[in-house]
């Protein structure tokens, strides 16, 4: 292996080497020497435990029992899941993934998507149909219809299920995945209850309609793993932030493709990133930096954040109903965060200090998907594996922990858990076959359930359940009615009757769900009854964003009437951020006209919506100038190419940066200035705070840690001098080009080292 021992007990040497560093880099104490030390007698290996042996490596929260569902030969790495109405789980194998550290044969089509059933009732699969193989790499799936999205990167497809065997096979989006590495592709495919489906890790959303698949524009959303409460909001993370979601239903706040930013999406839910593994945790990508293991050798913080759930069921009791887990493969736990809603403001915190709601003493107990399921157990998809790092930023440290323990084999476990109360007996949800059964279910107390029902009307378009529909809007149950808002939606039967009296409520959240399918009804001939329910809810603060977002549908039809309200916004709320942002999303290509009209009304030059509108400006004159020229593409095909896989997944297909993930690469003083800083910082990667074009971009704003690329092979030192070059003259960057001698040379100054840099060190 490149960079490494020749033997495994040379290897071994090194990892404890490389622990007793990392120990002397820690402040001092007993606790770090005695920990060290003992990695040699604890941790020299990592054993493959049996299913029923890894139970009990398991620390779970007292009053719970953590069950195995299914394990080898049953699932294979599974990555995915989804229930279909008879409680069968559908699961994508991702077989292929990293065999070794080099990924070799990775490409091989060997993933399936396989059907799992319990036919006894006692909580565990006895039968396996394998529904596709020669997949290569599946990561995402959804039941639609007669039919299940698949994502095979980068193709999008739809399978029609015909007696659980495919059919016709139609693609959906052909660069469903553009770009980027296994790590950092979208994924998710979560039907959320505004009948489109959304996914992590993109900015698209699909929806089937009349037997054509529709996509359209939405936020960008996350890393792994997409989740939504029970009033449809969605929420998500990447892999060092514990929870990041929206504040507002998902299909809103897009009208203004200028706005880089919208103030109420991806927003930190929950700040606190504090991990609590129950053992030493060496085998992370970084563990040789400081800070990122504890004296212990213990992950601090998230890593490998994904795969988050919100709770939507009583069987765990009212506090834990609306909890959000997420689970951290690289430190073999799960966390469970308490959210509280205070206006239209999601915040959270982490329901344990100093412990985990389920962690594992088993390196190979890899949690990377959550869900509920229709008996309201919580579902753990446990890869079981000890490679979990993609080789594209695979560090050389890890490489050898790896080595040392023997983490690279087997490849062909897997598990699938279920965490319940103890001595309870939950039951699977069987819907029933009747479009009934489905009206009923509405009101059901699972959340999976109603989510189910609501999907089960719209994809068989029942007609007929219109009248109980209604009836279900008028009841008490904030939840179901809800829901059969959206289910008349996706009927198109939805009128201006049904959703008037739900804008005279009380309760903000409904009246903000109501808003947000006005688009759906508006027309000229109930313009005059809905738009003065539109002018009431844009004076109150709770309803005014949703109000300001529905009013370019409005305009389509009223223009006037829609500019008099989003005025009486803007001059009511001129120092809301989330309003004013709901504002500028009006303002399309007419940001510089709504400024002037700001400044004449008021001079105040501090204005929280006119330092917003500024900024756009300010975004749209440099994007203006940053097409990419297809000269430069054509110079620098490598550069290019690495670009997309390695770089815009996190800086952006324009380098402008991507909240949450990463800063701009455009007008970066980073890209353009000198080559040897650059170089570094490409080989090496750069850890913590970092300025960028006057302003310091540091986390939780950002991802705080870029990986290196020094000691990936598939990329060779001419390859990694075309894309810095490709870099420094990509948009409006204009710079000298770099060689292959200049990267080489920054090889030989820093050979061995292998720790990220910091923008200090690089001064």
């Amino acid at each position: 292996m490149k960079g490494g021992f020749s033997t495994r007990k040379l290897t071994y040497l090194g990892g404890l080497l490389a622990l007793w560093a990392l120990a002397a880099c820690q402040p001092a104490g007993k606790g770090a020497k005695q920990d060290s030390l003992a990695m040699r007698k604890d941790f020299a290996e990592s054993p493959v435990l049996s299913p029923e042996d890894a139970l009990r490596s398991f620390r779970l929260e007292a009053g719970f029992t953590i069950q195995s569902v299914a394990a080898e030969p049953q699932v294979v790495v599974p990555v995915a899941m989804t229930f279909d109405r008879h409680g069968r789980m559908w699961v994508a194998e991702m077989t292929g993934y990293m065999p070794d550290t080099a990924g070799t044969g990775e490409n091989v089509p060997n993933g399936k998507i396989v059907i799992l059933e319990d036919t006894n009732g006692d909580g565990r699969a006895d039968t396996r149909t394998v529904f596709l193989d020669s997949l290569i790499l599946p990561r995402a799936l959804a039941i639609v219809g007669n039919g299940l999205l698949v994502a095979e990167p980068p193709r999008l497809w739809y399978v029609e299920i015909d007696n659980d065997k495919p059919g016709r096979k139609t693609l959906v989006d052909s660069l469903y995945t553009e770009g980027g590495n296994v790590e950092h592709q979208p994924n998710g495919l979560l039907r959320a209850m505004d009948n489109w489906i959304y996914s992590a890790k993109s900015a698209k959303r699909y929806r089937l309609e009349n037997g054509k698949w529709r996509k359209e524009e939405t936020h960008f959303r996350g890393q792994w793993g997409i989740t939504q409460d029970s009033e449809g909001r969605l929420f998500y993370n990447n892999n060092s932030e514990n929870l990041l979601g929206d504040y507002f239903p998902p299909g809103l706040g897009r009208n203004n493709p200028n706005q880089r930013r919208v103030e109420g999406y991806d927003e930190n839910i929950v700040p606190d990133n504090r991990t609590y593994p129950v053992r030493p945790t060496p085998g992370v990508n970084r563990g040789y930096m400081k800070g990122v293991l504890d004296d212990s050798l213990r992950l601090v913080n998230f890593t490998a954040a994904c795969g988050p759930v919100i709770y939507r069921d009583p069987l765990f009791g009212a506090a834990f109903l609306n909890n959000a887990f997420v689970a951290e493969p690289s430190a073999n736990l799960i966390k469970r965060n308490i959210l509280n809603d205070s206006g239209y403001f999601v915040k959270g915190k982490q329901a344990y200090a100093g412990r985990e709601f389920l962690a594992s003493t088993d390196e190979r107990f890899r949690p990377v998907n959550l869900y509920l399921g229709p008996d309201g157990a919580l579902y753990v998809l446990d890869m079981y594996r000890g490679i979990i790092q993609h080789k594209t930023y695979l560090t050389p440290y890890l490489k050898n922990e790896i080595g040392m323990r023997g983490l690279t084999d087997p490849l062909n476990c897997g598990r699938i858990y279920r965490i319940i109360p103890e001595n309870s007996k939950p039951e699977t949800f069987k819907i029933g076959d009747t479009p009934a059964d489905w009206v009923k279910a509405l009101k059901h107390e699972n959340g999976w359930v109603r989510d189910l029902a609501q999907q089960l009307i719209v994809d068989g378009q029942q007609e007929a359940l219109v009248p109980q529909l209604r009836e279900i809007l008028r009841s008490n149950n904030d939840y179901s009615r809800q829901h059969a808002l959206w289910a008349l939606e996706g009927l198109h039967a939805l009128t201006a009757e049904d959703v008037l009296p739900l804008l005279d409520t009380t309760k903000a959240a409904l009246c903000r769900q109501a808003l947000s399918v006005l688009p759906s009804v508006l027309n000229k001939s109930n313009m005059q009854h809905l738009l003065p329910k539109i002018t009431d809810a844009a004076t109150a603060k709770a309803t005014a964003p949703v109000a300001a977002w529905i009013l370019p549908f409005v305009a389509k039809i009223d223009p006037s009437a829609a500019k008099a309200v989003l005025t009486s916004i803007w001059q009511r709320y001129p120092n809301d951020k989330v309003i004013a942002d709901a504002v500028i999303s009006n303002a399309k290509d007419k940001e510089t006209e709504l400024l002037s009209a700001i400044k004449t009304w008021n001079a105040d030059t501090n204005l929280v919506i006119r330092r917003r509108l500024e900024k756009v400006l300010v975004d749209i004159s440099n994007h203006r100038k940053a097409r990419l020229d297809e000269a430069l593409v054509r110079e620098f095909p490598r550069g290019n190419l690495l670009f997309k896989t390695i770089c815009q997944t996190c800086h952006g297909a324009d380098g402008e940066g991507i909240q949450s993930l990463a800063p701009p690469l455009n007008h970066s003083e980073i890209v353009t200035g000198k080559k040897e800083r650059l170089i570094a910082i490409v080989l090496y990667g750069l850890t913590g705070p970092v300025q960028v074009n006057g302003k310091v971009y540091k986390s939780p704003e950002i991802n705080g840690d870029m990986p290196g690329i020094a000691s990936n092979d598939e990329f060779s030192d001419a390859d990694i001098a075309q894309l810095m070059s490709f870099l420094r003259n990509a948009w409006s960057n204009k710079a000298d080009k770099v060689s292959e001698s200049e990267v080489q040379a920054v090889r030989k100054k820093y050979k061995g080292r292998q720790k990220s840099f910091t923008m200090e060190e690089l001064k």
